[in-house]
């Protein structure tokens, strides 16, 4: 591991005292020093303070990054004049067309393992999406809120009454939520374990649920062909082996038939669309910063966002 003084120190200032116009100078990674990711103000604004000791202006350009309070990415800007890059500018755009001034109707399919991953954006945008998709491993959570059972499948229990909530919410509000109809189960989390499609509310008991069916692939395409804007974040199944990434392509697919303004929310959906072979020209954006795009559209304040703004 690389000392402090390797980052900020004698050659790191000598480098950047001796560029030559139009050079470029690459520090040692920032997360060998404590003080980038530090929670203590001190400890981080004083590794800032030396970061920005190398340079006359500073322009962030890692959306990726921006919704961590990080010494490069908060404090930084807010010692030197600041400006957002080409990238940061382009995905704020288009996270503003998710959240101001929508065009109508408002798709989100939302995947991934977790529902507690996806509770903020799930709380925000029922009072913003038109319909809501669910698939990925967070739904066994939804289809145990609604009595079925979900075999082996995975399930956070502590989540129920919150889904149950959002599941009550979302009819008072006209949201339509849409679950899959059917799901491939397999007995083990294996591409060659024995799998086949069930019913999505007769899953059985030694079975897992590792895709939605083909049925449920349909089922969000047709819920996704009338959209006009759509966002999608997490993957519908286990999309690395093969048996299991049905559900995702089909999504992927419903995004690309719907001529909708599409939006993919990088992390695993951006993964999927290049695994799967997909034209990534295909969507109208696919974002650089997955965490980055759901923390925005949970309507929370990204610190490295705030301070290029100030």
């Amino acid at each position: 591991m690389a000392a402090a003084a390797d980052v900020v120190g004698d050659s790191a200032r000598a480098a950047a005292d001796g560029l030559p116009d139009g050079g470029v100078a690459l520090l040692e990674n920032l997360r060998f020093e404590p003080g980038e990711t530090s929670k203590d103000d001190a400890e981080r604004g004083a590794f800032a303070d030396r970061l920005a000791a190398l340079a006359d202006i500073y322009v962030g350009d890692g959306f990726g990054a921006v919704h961590r309070r990080h010494a490069s990415v908060y404090d930084v800007p807010r010692r030197l004049p600041h400006a957002a890059g080409g990238l940061i500018a382009a995905e704020v755009e288009v996270l503003k067309k998710l959240t101001e001034d929508v065009e109508r109707p408002y798709a989100v399919a939302l995947g991934g393992s977790k529902v507690s991953d996806k509770l903020g954006v799930i709380d925000n945008l029922l009072g913003k999406a038109d319909r809501i998709l669910i698939g990925g491993g967070m739904v066994f959570t939804f289809l145990k809120a609604q009595g079925h059972e979900v075999g082996k499948s995975l399930l956070e229990e502590d989540q129920l009454d919150t889904v149950r909530e959002y599941l009550r919410r979302a009819e008072e509000s006209g949201v339509e939520f849409v679950l899959p109809v059917d799901i491939v189960a397999a007995t083990a989390f294996s591409a060659d374990a024995d799998h086949g499609v069930v019913a999505a509310d007769a899953i059985p008991a030694d079975r897992l649920g590792l895709d939605i069916g083909p049925e449920s692939g349909k089922l969000f395409a047709a819920r996704l062909a009338d959209a006009r804007t759509v966002f999608w974040n997490g993957p519908m199944g286990v999309f690395e082996m093969e048996p299991y990434s049905h559900g995702t392509r089909a999504v992927a697919q419903g995004l690309i038939d719907s001529g909708a303004f599409t939006v993919v929310g990088g992390g695993d959906s951006a993964a999927a669309v290049r695994r799967l072979g997909f034209d990534e020209a295909a969507f109208s954006h696919i974002s650089t910063g997955g965490g980055a795009s759901l923390e925005y559209l949970e309507g929370k304040t990204l610190p490295g966002l705030q301070a290029l703004e100030d």
